[in-house]
């Protein structure tokens, strides 16, 4: 443990997360607001937009997940003064990775997003999480291309949305925070961010993707001793079953949907509760990509 995360209960209270899958406790998320009319069937694209939206359906699909939230005990921040042209602004995962010493604010590899991270490093900070690196220069980053799975393991990939300058921004910053192994990894052409790709249901529990997850990652995770579950199934060829969040050791918040991942999370033990967000991936997404992290309880390690 590092001199600042002895120091941090004291001087910035229960903020921070050692794992994905921690007893979460609070996030920051952005409500969909006017900022969704910019988007119709002619642009949708150029605001990477998969389709038009119904952006009704969408505003109440999200407001299901925070009830979800809500009813685990979990407190939900919402971001203040987010830009009002970025329809994007709803996937706060993509602007902050946060890790035990506080917040890595991200620099969105794309530009349509420049711009969002700033109000969320304003309500971060007003909530009294440490930003405890802002990646610059020119380094890109989106913070859904890391994946805190122990507190001593963490992966950071490079994608077309963190550039390597980026990458090694962040891991540089995990190992400052005494993380003894970042494990760097390159997604494939077609995932734009590593939770595409895998996702941390329990402790030392991974489920990925075999068609996406790189083959050297795989067997790096293993020689740590991570249990690597395949999702061999149809619905995650191109769907985003993977695409959840947990609340718990064991027990996620997923898209509905996909009965074959369901079935997968069963097989192996862990909870779902599933939330339709249907209208949420028209725009690119699910609730991994809108759930910023600001608290989970400390995961520790075995």
């Amino acid at each position: 443990m590092t001199g600042f995360q002895r120091e941090m209960a004291e001087i910035w209270g229960a903020v921070g997360a050692d794992s994905e899958c921690g007893v979460l406790k609070s996030v920051l998320m952005h409500r969909p607001g006017q900022e969704l009319a910019l988007v119709d069937g002619t642009n949708y694209a150029q605001h990477l937009f998969l389709a038009p939206v119904d952006a009704r359906r969408l505003r109440q699909q999200w407001e299901s997940l925070v009830e979800v939230y809500a009813n685990n005990g979990v407190t939900v921040h919402l971001v203040e003064g987010q830009r009002e042209d970025r329809p994007n602004a709803m996937f706060v995962r993509d602007l902050v990775f946060t890790a035990t010493e506080g917040a890595v604010l991200a620099r969105p590899g794309h530009p349509v997003r420049r711009g969002e991270e700033r109000a969320v490093a304003a309500s971060l900070a007003a909530l009294g999480v440490p930003i405890a690196r802002t990646v610059c220069g020119d380094g890109t980053f989106d913070g859904a291309c890391a994946m805190m799975v122990r507190p001593d393991l963490v992966l950071v990939a490079t994608s077309t949305r963190t550039n390597p300058d980026g990458a090694q921004q962040v891991a540089d910053a995990l190992t400052a925070m005494g993380v003894d192994k970042v494990v760097r990894l390159d997604v494939p052409y077609d995932q734009i961010h590593l939770d595409g790709c895998m996702n941390v249901v329990d402790r030392n529990t991974v489920v990925f993707s075999p068609w996406q997850m790189p083959s050297l990652a795989v067997r790096a995770l293993e020689s740590h001793g991570v249990r690597m579950v395949p999702a061999t199934v149809l619905d995650e060829v191109p769907g985003m079953g993977l695409n959840f969040v947990a609340l718990r050791p064991g027990k996620v918040v997923m898209p509905a949907g996909h009965p074959e991942s369901r079935k997968l999370l069963d097989r192996i033990g862990v909870e779902a509760i599933e939330v339709e967000v249907d209208e949420i991936a028209r725009a690119g997404g699910e609730m991994h990509c809108l759930t910023g992290i600001v608290r989970r309880e400390p995961l520790g390690l075995d």
